[in-house]
């Protein structure tokens, strides 16, 4: 076998792709599972999204190379999405740069300002890519610890006592998966200060600002012109196209050229008919997004209930597509997510998986419709935990 290099040592296969296996293989086996743990939308996106699509596929240059940079249909509409939405205006040329799902962003980013042995600043809880492409990178993460008790804010005395000369990166995640927690504005002024302190990179991963939000959040509100600010979003969960991977980078003009680097030498262009169809959703009307919180809402409360019935608390002023509820009988988070798993046929994250602070806590997806949700209301009612 050739050796496999060592930066694989530092990793391991992301979770979900592992446990959906499992899921999968009990549905083979003709279990009922209702998938409760992954922020998959299951909602069309708006029909002229799918249309544009479609009709852009005949378009005669619609199989050719793109431009790198997006086409720019696709960068004006991102430049009108961020004005509408976060009331930010982004100049067209230099401070957008359409991804391929802000995933990519992740590793991109990474690529183009962290070296080996540099420390990047990653929430915990949190999403666990931040840490699986910081070590991809033969970098340090670094985990800063957000906390029920302080509204899963940060930690400034802790950041303190934490950051070091060869802290080059911080992620942050605003509204917050899995929590929900939205950032407050003397948070997001610290960290700014925080970062500009220790010239440190503040990147705010942002596809959740719509779900649920009493008013969309961007961190690129705060920009100054001389601010080191980035952020990634997403159409995944504003507009139901996580299959698509498209997203976004914005922000600082200087940054995005060096992130320009990188990019261009690893894809050749997005799918014209894809980059068509965004610019369409991103362009939708604002009853789209408001209609599609409705569902949510609706499924929220359902699933307030069934927390209800497995002794679960809650925050009802959290945003996002996610229930995170804390466990309040003497149970582990992993034995109470495989006990819902085999015997009640119903999937739910354990906190756990999202960092040693998610410990003691399940995320419930708003994924599922309501009938589904119903069902897994009533299993619980048969027979009670």
């Amino acid at each position: 076998m050739i050796k496999t290099a060592d930066r694989i040592a530092q990793t391991k296969e992301y979770y979900f792709s592992k446990k959906l296996k499992e899921v999968n293989r009990l549905k083979e086996k003709g279990k009922p599972i209702i998938n409760l743990g992954v922020g998959s939308p299951d909602i069309q996106p708006p029909k002229e999204v799918i249309n544009s699509l479609v009709k852009a596929t005949k378009d005669d240059s619609a199989h050719q190379y793109q431009p790198y940079a997006g086409i720019n249909e696709l960068r004006q509409a991102i430049h009108h999405f961020y004005k509408t939405h976060y009331d930010v205006s982004l100049h067209v040329d230099d401070e957008i740069m359409p991804l391929m799902g802000s995933k990519e962003g992740i590793m991109h980013i990474s690529m183009a300002f962290v070296n080996p042995g540099n420390e990047v600043f990653v929430p915990n809880p949190g999403y666990p890519t931040y840490s699986a492409v910081t070590r991809l990178m033969q970098a340090k993460p670094v985990g800063y610890d957000l906390k029920e008790a302080n509204n899963w804010q940060p930690d400034f005395e802790q950041l303190e006592k934490r950051v070091t000369d060869q802290t080059k990166l911080m992620w942050i995640n605003y509204p917050h998966m899995p929590t929900g927690a939205n950032a407050d504005n003397k948070t997001i002024q610290s960290l700014i200060a925080f970062a500009e302190k220790h010239n440190i990179l503040l990147v705010n991963d942002n596809p959740y600002s719509l779900i649920l939000t009493d008013e969309a959040f961007s961190l690129l509100k705060y920009a100054t012109e001389n601010t080191q600010l980035l952020e990634l979003n997403s159409l995944s969960k504003s507009f139901n196209m996580a299959g698509w991977r498209i997203g976004m980078l914005c922000g600082n003009s200087n940054l995005i050229q060096s992130i320009v680097q990188v990019k261009t030498n690893m894809d050749s262009g997005m799918f014209y008919p894809i980059q068509k169809g965004a610019a369409t959703a991103l362009g939708s009307s604002i009853n789209w997004i408001q209609e599609l919180n409705q569902e949510y809402k609706q499924r929220r409360e359902l699933i307030w209930k069934l927390c209800d019935q497995l002794n679960l608390s809650y925050d009802e002023r959290a945003s996002g597509m996610f229930v995170w509820a804390r466990i309040n009988k003497d149970i582990g988070e992993e034995v109470l997510s495989d006990l819902l798993l085999h015997d009640y046929h119903m999937f739910v994250t354990p906190g756990s998986v999202f960092g040693r602070q998610g410990s003691g806590y399940l995320r419930f997806s708003l994924c599922v419709n309501q009938s589904e949700i119903q069902e897994c209301i009533q299993r619980i009612k048969v027979v009670s935990l």
